[in-house]
């Protein structure tokens, strides 16, 4: 075999599968993600879990109201299929999650383990599809126009071989997977997870892997607690119970600076979970509505005024007031001129004059 051959033969084994994912959008649509396909709703079951499962389509509705978006204006996703999570999870895990009982472990809502698995499919799996096909598409968003937004995502529990904390694919590790393998330029990543829960998943999959550079901060007495994920942060911030705003946002900006001084990455994954509002049930800590806008606008200020693209997925917060504050920070973000689109607003000012 000739030397021209082998190489052939190498570039097809390590050239990436095709994608139906990263689709182009217009110059008038924001790199805002969300299709109603996000939300889970079935025969009531979904409340049995603290999340709130329809908070998406609320975050919608709210930025639609305010006039920031229109429906022509946000980006759509695909579904990601069996080959687009393959890039990251394996055969068997995926073959796990065709039955119930491992579902209704992963999403903690014990009855799903009684339904039949296409109903759990269709009702549960296949809007975490949709949610991880937004994530991926937010990298190749965040490259292109230098910010992007899934107002879903952040299933920062789950990795390759095993899903948990109502996470079933993990997005955030697909959609670094992809940036690597399909975008030129981007070498390089920093994960900023600020949920208040450890992202055990993402720190699994990227364990020794030189290429990313997680910080993670998040309330040490809660769920996960999973000391060999923990070994892939590399800088850890580990709060107490009831952590308040000033000392929080002290902590984060202190640490987000020591971050991007040690570590200059080609896109910032943001985790930007809600779940560390006062009075959420899973999150134990006591941040205002507020300290949630200050902590975004902190996060994006930081990464976009040193020019380096950012995407921030939803990921947990267990209230029914999230969806709000989730919506006012977006909109605050705007006013601050940190998220715009020139061509979206131009379009949708020339829509309300007609």
């Amino acid at each position: 075999m000739t030397t021209n051959e082998d190489n052939n033969i190498q570039k097809e084994i390590s050239a990436p599968q095709s994608t139906e994912l990263y689709i182009k959008i217009a110059d008038t649509q924001w790199p805002i993600i969300y299709t109603p396909e996000y939300n889970i709703g079935f025969l009531g079951l979904e409340k049995l879990h603290p999340f709130d499962a329809g908070k998406w389509g609320k975050v919608y509705e709210f930025l639609k109201e305010a006039k920031l978006i229109q429906e022509k204006t946000i980006v759509k996703p695909k579904e990601a299929t069996q080959t687009d999570l393959l890039v990251v999870h394996t055969a068997q895990y995926l073959k796990d999650l065709k039955w119930s009982l491992n579902v209704a472990q992963i999403t903690e809502v014990p009855p799903v383990a009684l339904l039949p698995n296409f109903i759990v499919q269709r009702k549960v799996l296949r809007p975490f599809r949709y949610h991880t096909g937004g994530t991926i598409l937010a990298g190749k968003l965040a490259m292109e126009r230098g910010w992007a937004i899934n107002i879903g995502g952040g299933f920062h529990h789950c990795h390759a071989e095993k899903g948990g904390g109502f996470c079933a694919y993990a997005d955030i590790t697909l959609s670094l997977k992809f940036l690597f393998e399909r975008v030129e330029g981007v070498a390089k990543a920093m994960i900023i997870d600020l949920d208040a829960h450890q992202g055990n998943g993402h720190e699994r999959d990227f364990m020794d892997d030189e290429k990313v550079y997680i910080m993670d901060v998040y309330n040490r007495g809660i769920y996960p607690q999973d000391g060999f994920a923990k070994r892939a942060i590399k800088r850890k911030v580990e709060l107490q119970h009831y952590t308040e705003d000033n000392d929080y946002l002290e902590l984060v900006e202190r640490h987000l600076e020591g971050a991007l001084n040690e570590f200059t990455p080609d896109v910032v994954v943001y985790n930007a979970g809600t779940d560390i509002l006062e009075g959420d049930p899973l999150g134990n800590l006591s941040i205002t509505a507020q300290g949630i806008i200050d902590r975004d606008h902190l996060v994006f200020s930081k990464v976009r005024s040193r020019c380096i693209p950012i995407l921030m997925v939803t990921s947990g917060g267990y209230q029914k007031t999230t969806a709000r504050i989730i919506a006012d920070s977006i909109l605050n973000l705007h006013k601050e001129k940190w998220i715009k689109c020139d061509g979206a607003e131009a379009f949708q000012k020339s829509n309300l004059k007609r």
